[in-house]
């Protein structure tokens, strides 16, 4: 991977003259820093160090205009930063790091013969069977010096995809060496590591010339297996493995079971017979990309480039992908390892990413070969900017899906008596989070959506309005409280979207699958803390309970005070049931807090897809949530709690999912990007009607959007239908606090 990026980036260059050049940058850090830490070692102030141990450093490499690098940083643990933590290509890198890493470590590999050998040859008779070498001043060399050696040589054969720095033949780490010990160690008392120093060179010089692999340069060897042996290593220095594509036909003398076992791919139900090359450069490629429908890749597919990109209109909401390897011992997975070869994605609006894998099967354990990366983008709601006369027209919800058969669907023209209620400029407010109400959007027509300005569309409730609050009342309302959120990713889009409107910045973010808390919120006057539930992952009679879940939260998040100082914020996706919010408060009554302040998020739309790897629901099934959710809603009034109906909210919407799965994310966090701000456009009604939008008259929309354009904020929470829902469930967190305020 280092290599294919420095043959990109210094194409004018010397790519392998600036490999070398950071390489070198590496070991002369790392030679100095020895030497100067043994040079304390061996003074007054000595301290004792742990020969076999190990740790993993990261280093963090700039190059300016030339080919000669400079070390930024160096962490002391493994640093692996992902841009984006959903990335299955960088998380199955790092998984693969770490396997070579205990490979490497913890190699059952015998050594001891080899060392022997070695140093035999380098010193002859002066070294006997047990390993022990006198030097000319008759001073043995130490039990730790000879386990150093031991260790260098198992090391070197399991190296695996590791590519060793030291010892080095360059003249400019010799130099650096001699120079080091000149300017240290006057004195000579470093006698011992400069002895290991030569050691090392001599005792890998010797093992690659028993191993038979004489190359010329040593700074070019690499470890590779010996397919035909057991699992025999031979010293090499790694090398970049050609990655081009290769026209050779199949070798004559291929096993049969090669020729038995070939993969016929499915597709368009049809099946084709795989074409494929044993040639050792088609390894990392594969011979074609089927989607369906078919998409416009960007550059055309050729088994040399790795990464694509295509757009897709909005209403196409998932696509079918697949893929066939050009060398018949290597098999194709989607986003992982043991992915399957053909699956059907669902397309969040935005972008989405799907990692092909090419995986050698030859090999006992298959070993991922290369990757190839495809990015589809896909676009909003066609949107048709209005700036003449318009009518407002209302939906629930999408006739693609139709929730409630017995009532209408899509979009419906706004009475002239609707208009007008609307548009009062006294409103009473909203008395509870399940107010029925619609989505209302200005078109030029009703009868066709690609008429309407969909950048205006708005939440109106019926007959009330949820008041949206000013940054400064929000942090009164939440001081010195202590909120609790329990639930999966939807509610957790709901917490990081209560942190950004309290903070004005999201100063960090992660997708959190555990218990976490944040003791910086509101300048340090609220808790937040969040419990992922349910651990889907984990096998059914392993998970920890919903009871077992919510003690443990509770237990985190304490002091907790049995007052509406403290709230419970309890939701998700389809999980939700009765029965949890009978858990809710058997648990609260037995831990004395009946009396804090209960919200609950009621499910939401998702899952509707037919997506391969997750279960998907049929139209019946979908149809059916509406039941579900109004059991929820009433039990949960019914216990004193307050509710938030997203499912009525996101069902319309259904085709505005984000990234996912699942079908059933209407947030996503983003890293903040001020120049990517689009204006917000103020608009009137004809007729001289006012629209009565969610943000009401007495809340500007630029209120909700000077946070979210905040340049001192390096993530943001995006998505127009969880920031409706999100205040609604502000408003209702408040309206307690308004009320005492009122009185």
């Amino acid at each position: 991977q280092l290599k294919s990026f420095f043959e990109i980036f210094f194409k004018s260059s010397s790519p392998q003259q600036a490999f070398n050049n950071m390489k070198e940058a590496i070991s002369k850090l790392l030679l100095i820093t020895e030497v100067f830490s043994e040079s304390s070692a061996s003074g007054p102030n000595s301290f004792n160090q742990c020969r076999q141990c190990f740790q993993m450093l990261t280093f963090d490499i700039g190059f300016g205009t030339s080919i000669y690098p400079v070390v930024l940083e160096v962490h002391e643990n493994f640093d692996f930063q992902d841009e984006d933590e959903s990335n299955i290509q960088d998380q199955t890198f790092k998984e693969f790091l770490l396997e070579d890493t205990f490979k490497f470590l913890l190699s059952n590999e015998s050594s001891t013969s080899s060392f022997i050998e070695a140093l035999q040859n380098i010193y002859g008779s002066a070294v006997s069977k047990d390993g022990t070498y006198h030097k000319e001043n008759e001073q043995c060399l130490s039990l730790e010096e000879i386990n150093s050696m031991i260790t260098f040589i198992k090391e070197l054969k399991s190296l695996g995809q590791f590519e060793l720095l030291f010892p080095s033949a360059a003249p400019k780490i010799q130099t650096l060496l001699r120079d080091l010990y000149h300017m240290v160690d006057p004195m000579r008392r470093l006698g011992s590591v400069l002895t290991v120093h030569w050691l090392l060179s001599s005792l890998l010089e010797q093992f690659q010339f028993m191993t038979k692999e004489a190359h010329t340069n040593p700074s070019e060897w690499r470890l590779k297996k010996n397919s035909r042996k057991s699992s025999q290593t031979i010293m090499k220095w790694l090398q970049p493995r050609n990655f081009s594509q290769g026209n050779a036909s199949p070798k004559q003398n291929v096993p049969s079971d090669f020729r038995k076992n070939h993969e016929a791919l499915h597709y368009s139900s049809k099946t084709k017979e795989r074409q494929c090359s044993y040639d050792k450069d088609t390894l990392s490629h594969i011979r074609q990309i089927f989607t369906s429908p078919q998409l416009d890749l960007n550059p055309q597919f050729n088994p040399k480039i790795k990464e694509y990109y295509a757009e897709v209109p909005f209403d196409m909401v998932t696509v079918k992908i697949g893929a066939e390897p050009s060398n018949c011992q290597c098999q194709v997975h989607l986003d992982e390892k043991k992915g399957p070869s053909i699956a059907n994605y669902p397309l969040g609006l935005g972008l989405n990413k799907v990692i092909v894998l090419v995986t050698d099967d030859s090999q006992p354990s298959p070993q991922v070969v290369s990757s190839y990366k495809i990015t589809i983008y896909r676009e909003d709601r066609p949107s048709l900017p209005l700036f003449g006369d318009y009518m407002m027209c209302g939906f629930v919800q999408d006739c693609g899906s139709q929730i409630r058969p017995e009532e209408s669907c899509g979009l419906q023209p706004l009475s002239h008596e609707y208009l007008s209620a609307i548009s009062q400029t006294v409103f009473k407010t909203c008395e509870a989070g399940d107010t029925k109400g619609q989505w209302i959007v200005p078109c030029l027509s009703c009868s066709d959506n690609r008429t309407c300005d969909w950048r205006e569309i708005t939440w109106q409730p019926h007959g009330c309005r949820y008041s949206v609050l000013a940054k400064p009342e929000l942090q009164r309302c939440v001081e010195g409280r202590r909120i609790l959120f329990i639930g999966d990713s939807t509610n957790r889009g709901i917490m990081y979207y209560l942190i950004e409107r309290v903070n004005k910045t999201l100063q960090e973010w992660q997708k959190t699958h555990d218990v976490k808390c944040y003791h910086n919120i509101n300048e340090g006057k609220t808790f937040i803390s969040y419990s992922y539930y349910p651990q889907f992952w984990m096998n059914a009679n392993q998970r920890p309970t919903f009871e077992k879940a919510l003690e443990q939260l509770l237990q985190r998040s304490r002091p907790l005070e049995n007052t509406d100082q403290t709230v419970l914020i309890v939701g998700g996706v389809q999980w939700l049931n009765s029965n949890h919010l009978q858990i809710i408060q058997k648990v609260l009554n037995r831990e004395n807090l009946a009396n804090i302040l209960v919200i609950i998020k009621s499910i939401g739309m998702g899952f509707h897809l037919p997506v391969d790897g997750i279960h998907s629901l049929s139209q019946a099934e979908v149809q059916n949530l509406w039941n579900e959710n109004l059991i929820i809603l009433d039990t949960a009034k019914n216990f004193g709690y307050e509710v938030v109906d997203t499912f009525v909210i996101t069902m319309g919407r259904y085709k505005e999912f984000l990234q996912g799965k699942c079908g059933c994310h209407f947030h996503e966090v983003v890293k903040s990007n001020p120049s990517e701000e689009s204006p917000h456009i103020t608009m009137t009604l004809s007729r001289h009607y006012t629209l009565g939008k969610y943000f009401s008259s007495q809340s500007k929309p630029s209120q909700l959007q000077d946070y979210a354009t905040n340049s001192q904020s390096p993530y943001h929470v995006r998505g127009p239908i969880n920031q409706v829902y999100s205040e609604i469930l502000l408003s209702r967190l408040c309206a307690s606090k308004r009320e005492v305020v009122s009185t």
